[in-house]
């Protein structure tokens, strides 16, 4: 699990996190982006309705543990990337 944040500051825009939300949307259908593994820099499933429903489905089919309010422990499954 990585956080939209993450993502914009390994892309080198550490304040483009709405960006990333943007890119996935427009990006993930038609190039098998794994969009349900970003979530909010809080732990939680940012996507609300039907998005957000189908993004804990793919998470728990995965074995991921989300709770009822949509929060995953980033201490078990966050990604830390290689700090080297």
């Amino acid at each position: 699990m990585a956080s939209y944040g993450q993502l914009a500051r390994l892309a080198g825009n550490p304040r483009g996190a709405r960006l990333v939300v943007r890119v996935l949307h427009a990006m993930s259908e038609a190039h098998g982006l794994p969009w349900h593994r970003v979530i909010s820099s809080q732990g939680r499933i940012s996507l609300t309705g039907e998005g957000g429903r189908v993004q804990r489905q793919l998470l728990e089919q995965e074995g991921i543990r989300v709770g009822p309010a949509g929060e995953i422990p980033l201490d078990v499954y966050g990604w830390r990337p290689d700090e080297t």
